[in-house]
C-alpha cells in the first residue's frame, strides 16, 4: 500500500507543486504526480514513507488555498468494507471504540492486530462499502485523548480472514478488557471526549469572525482545543443567532468556548458593537430541573461563586422538535468559562445519571432502541452515546423491536386540564407525536363535566408505545401540571383475558408482587371485576414513566405466553384434518 491518494487538490495546482511540497517536508516519491482535476497520485518508496506523508500532510498542509487530504489509493475494484484504525489510545474501552465506530455503520467485525507499538490497532469490517469510507472520512485524524486515529481501507486482495495473522478470529476484539499478549492494553477509560457535547448560541454577525479566512480561524481552535467544532451555519436561515457544537473532553469543549468568546469580544471591539455579548449556552429541557436544583439552589450558588448572572428561557419556547433551552450567562470572559464549567458538570451529572437508568430500563425492556424515544437531544444537539443507541441484540427472551409485532392499546389517564396540551392548536401536536410514534392516538371524551381525568387510547406496538407515553409523560412534566418537586405518575389501563388474569396475579399475589418490586409501579387487579363483551377485565398501573414501562413490557410477557400456550400443537404426523360435522 505504498500510492497515495491526494484529495481536495486545487485546479490551479500542477505536478511542479506537489513535488515542491513533498521536498519541502522531506517526504521521498519514486514516480511521478499523476494530477487529475481536484485530485493526485503518487507512489511512495515504501509503506513507511506513505504513512509519513499521510500524517504529516493529511488535512495539515495547504495548496492554493485547500487543504490537502492524503491517503492510501485503494482502486474502487479493491476497495471493500474493511479499515485498519491505528493510533488507538492505549488504555481506552473497547466499548468506547465500538460507540465511536457504529455512528457510521453496522460493524460486522472488529478485530485488534497484535504489533509493537505502544498504541492499538484494530481491524474494521462495515456491513456495506459506504459506512466505511464514511467512517474513514470522519475518523482519519479525529482526537481521541491526544492521539489522532490514523485510518485506511484494507482492499480485498490484503484482507485475511479471521484465522489470519495478528487477528482474534471474533467479534468484538478478544475479551473485553483483557489486553492480548503482545499487544497494548485496552483497560481504563481515559480522560476522553465527553458524551455531552458543548452547545452554544453565537450572533450570526459573529460566525465569519469564528470561522476565519478559508477556516483558518477555527482550524486553530480545533487543533488547539482538541476538539471537533460544528458550526451549524445552515440551519435556521435568517436567524440571528447560529448553534455551534463542540465535540471534546470537558477542558477542551471550556478552552474551545473561551476560544470563540475572546474572538467574539475583538470581532465587537472592530467593528464597534456596543451591546453586551453574553454565553448562550443550549441544554436539553431534560437536565434543566437538575441544573437549578431544589429552589434554584445550585444555579444561585453557580452565579454567586462565578460572579454571573445566569437566566433560563422559558418552557413556553420549547416545542416537539426543538427540546433545547437557553441559559444565557453574563460576566467577563474568564466568569462566563467558569460558569460554563460548573453548568456543563451539572449537565454532564444528569445525564450520566439518566444513562445509568436508561441502561437497567434498557435491560428490563429488551430489544428496546432507546435513542429512538427523543427523550434526550438528538444530531448536533448531542445526545445518548454510540453505544446506546443499538438495540441490544435479540435472543432468546429477548424479543426485538424490529421485526412484526403485534399492536397493543393501552389506555392512559391525564388531568381533564391538560387535554389542551396534548392536542395543541388544531390539533397539530398531538398529530405530529402520532407521526413520530408511529401510534393511533385518541382522546376519549369526558365522562362527565366534572370529571377531573381524560382517557388517552394509544394503539401501536412496543416501541411506538413507549415513544407516545414517554412524550405525554414529558408534557406534562414541561407544562407544569405537575409541581416542579412532583414525579409525573399516571394510571394506565391495558385490558387481559379473563382467562389470563390469574397468570397476572400469580399463586397468592406471587406474580403481581414482584412486578410491581421489579418496576417500582403500583399494579392492581381489581377483584370482582366483571368481563366486557370480549371477556377481557382491566389491569391498572400506575407509577412514574420507566416504572409503568417496564411493568406494561411484562404484563405483555405473560399474555404473549398464554397466548402461545394456547396456540393447537401441530399433529406429529402433519396436519390435522378439520373434522366434518
Amino acid at each position: 500500500m505504498n500510492k497515495l491518494y491526494i484529495g481536495n487538490v486545487s485546479e490551479e495546482a500542477s505536478a511542479v507543486d506537489l513535488e515542491s511540497i513533498f521536498e519541502q517536508w522531506k517526504i521521498p516519491y519514486s514516480g511521478p504526480f499523476l494530477v487529475k482535476t481536484g485530485y493526485a497520485f503518487v507512489d511512495c518508496p515504501d509503506e513507511k514513507v506513505a504513512m509519513k506523508a499521510i500524517d504529516t500532510l493529511s488535512g495539515k498542509v495547504e495548496l492554493h488555498g485547500k487543504l490537502l487530504e492524503v491517503e492510501h489509493s485503494v482502486p474502487k475494484r479493491q476497495r471493500s468494507c474493511k479499515l485498519q484504525i491505528r493510533n488507538i489510545p492505549p488504555h481506552m474501552q473497547w466499548e468506547v471504540l465500538d460507540g465511536l465506530l457504529a455512528q457510521y455503520g453496522t460493524v460486522e467485525s472488529c478485530e485488534q492486530v497484535n504489533t509493537e507499538t505502544e498504541t492499538a490497532v484494530v481491524n474494521v469490517r462495515y456491513a456495506a462499502k459506504d459506512q466505511a469510507r464514511q467512517a474513514l472520512e470522519k475518523l482519519n485524524g479525529f482526537m481521541m485523548e491526544s492521539y489522532a486515529l490514523k485510518v485506511s481501507f484494507i482492499p480485498d486482495e490484503l484482507a485475511t480472514g479471521p484465522e489470519g495473522p495478528g487477528l482474534g478470529g471474533r467479534r468484538g476484539m478478544g475479551s473485553r478488557g483483557t489486553p492480548r499478549s503482545g499487544s497494548p492494553s485496552m483497560g481504563a477509560r481515559p480522560k476522553m471526549q465527553s458524551d455531552v457535547p458543548l452547545r452554544m448560541l453565537v450572533p450570526t454577525q459573529f460566525v465569519g469572525a469564528i470561522i476565519g479566512k478559508e477556516g483558518s480561524t477555527i482550524r486553530n481552535i480545533t487543533k488547539q482545543t482538541h476538539s471537533k467544532i460544528d458550526i451549524h451555519r445552515k440551519e435556521n436561515a435568517g436567524a440571528a443567532e447560529k448553534p455551534i457544537t463542540v465535540h471534546s473532553t470537558p477542558e477542551g469543549c471550556s478552552a474551545a468556548c473561551r476560544s470563540i468568546m475572546e474572538i467574539m469580544q475583538k470581532e465587537a471591539m472592530d467593528t464597534k458593537f456596543t451591546e453586551e455579548i453574553p454565553l448562550k449556552i443550549l441544554a436539553h429541557n431534560n437536565f434543566v430541573g437538575r441544573l437549578i436544583g431544589k429552589e434554584g439552589r445550585n444555579l444561585k450558588k453557580i452565579e454567586t461563586d462565578t460572579e454571573t448572572k445566569i437566566t433560563i428561557s422559558p418552557l413556553q419556547d420549547l416545542t416537539l422538535y426543538n427540546p433545547e433551552r437557553t441559559i444565557t450567562v453574563k460576566g467577563s470572559i474568564e466568569a462566563c468559562t467558569q460558569a460554563e464549567q460548573e453548568v456543563m458538570k451539572k449537565i454532564r451529572e444528569a445525564y450520566d445519571n439518566d444513562i445509568a437508568a436508561m441502561n437497567l430500563q434498557s435491560n428490563l425492556i429488551p430489544g428496546l432502541n432507546l435513542n429512538a424515544l427523543g427523550l434526550f437531544p438528538g444530531g448536533a444537539s448531542g445526545g445518548l452515546s454510540p453505544s446506546m443507541m443499538s438495540a441490544p441484540p435479540a435472543g432468546p427472551g429477548h424479543p426485538s423491536f424490529g421485526g412484526p409485532q403485534e399492536t397493543e392499546t393501552v389506555h392512559l389517564f391525564i388531568p381533564a386540564l391538560a387535554v389542551g396540551a396534548i392536542i395543541g392548536k388544531q390539533g397539530q401536536h398531538i398529530k405530529q407525536l402520532s407521526r413520530f410514534a408511529g401510534a393511533s392516538i385518541k382522546i376519549a371524551p369526558a365522562d362527565g363535566a366534572d370529571a377531573k381525568q381524560r382517557m388517552v387510547i394509544i394503539s401501536g406496538p412496543p416501541e411506538a408505545q413507549f415513544k407516545a407515553q414517554g412524550r405525554i409523560f414529558g408534557k406534562l412534566k414541561e407544562e407544569n401540571f405537575f409541581g416542579p418537586k412532583e414525579e409525573v405518575k399516571l394510571e394506565a389501563h391495558i385490558k387481559v383475558p379473563s382467562s389470563a388474569a390469574g397468570r397476572v396475579i400469580g399463586k397468592g399475589g406471587k406474580t403481581v408482587n414482584e412486578l410491581q418490586n421489579l418496576s417500582s409501579a403500583e399494579v392492581v387487579v381489581p377483584r370482582d371485576q366483571t368481563p366486557d363483551e370480549e371477556d377481557q377485565v382491566v389491569v391498572k398501573i400506575t407509577g412514574h414513566f420507566y416504572a409503568s414501562q417496564v411493568a406494561q413490557r411484562r404484563i405483555q410477557e405473560i399474555l404473549s405466553q398464554v397466548r402461545r400456550q394456547q396456540q393447537p400443537k401441530p399433529s406429529p404426523s402433519g396436519p390435522s384434518l378439520a373434522r366434518r360435522k
